[in-house]
């Protein structure tokens, strides 16, 4: 689900309100409290943001992840190539995540520092930390994973507040993107969750989630909607 998909940030909550109970009744209680449940299980205390995920597999994978472990948004940058999930391995998990695309990393970097998240690069370097030692409580942070091969850019390593490798003992020397990803996002997320920190949605972006996702579950919402208040 992309940013550009979204209502405008500046509807009331009593708007939310409103149009969520209307679309709620083309729902059943149970699919509803689904919807409920699973967003108060949101965050964007932390975040992920991937550099040019070249194969479909690895950017459906990534969005699964998310999805998996309750990360609500994935930026990514896409100077030389699409980020593209197949739609078959994701199976619809895009519907409940927001995917923010940047011009570029520098861009990319410099929205999520403003928004106040540190920048973890996964890569190893003499200051790393590993899963279990990364402190996740000390700020919002941004997981950051680079191309298949090349794996993060240099503007990522010289913009990075810290670094986060995951230790191998055997004669593999690295996993590809997708299970790095897999293991980083949650033993992190499962760090975020077990601490005493605020890592769930505020009010504002619940009731905002929670609109979006109703929508997008009752087939012909737009249409409803416009003959209910247009």
């Amino acid at each position: 689900m992309g940013k550009e998909e979204k209502e405008p940030k500046q509807q009331t909550e009593q708007w939310y309100k409103e149009r969520i109970e209307y679309l709620a009744e083309f729902l059943t209680p149970e699919r509803y409290k689904v919807l409920e449940e699973t967003i108060a299980m949101r965050t964007r205390y932390m975040t992920i943001l991937t550099e040019n995920t070249f194969h479909p597999q690895n950017a459906s994978a990534l969005v699964r992840h998310c999805e998996a472990f309750g990360v609500q948004d994935i930026h990514n940058v896409e100077t030389l190539c699409e980020f593209k999930p197949n739609i078959n391995i994701v199976k619809g998990s895009d519907r409940w995540i927001d995917i923010i695309k940047h011009s570029s990393t520098t861009q990319a970097i410099s929205h999520l520092k403003e928004q106040g998240y540190r920048i973890i690069a996964t890569t190893p370097h003499d200051q790393d930390s590993t899963p279990e030692s990364f402190d996740a409580t000390k700020g919002k942070f941004a997981l950051v994973f680079g191309t298949e091969k090349q794996g993060i850019s240099d503007e990522v390593r010289e913009a990075a507040d810290e670094f986060l490798r995951i230790p191998m003992c055997g004669m593999v020397e690295s996993l590809n993107v997708s299970a790095c990803a897999a293991i980083l996002i949650y033993m992190s997320s499962s760090k975020v969750r077990e601490s005493d920190i605020d890592w769930k949605l505020s009010s504002d972006e619940h009731i905002e989630t929670l609109y979006n996702w109703v929508k997008s579950s009752v087939k012909g919402a737009e249409g409803i909607l416009k003959r209910k208040y247009e």
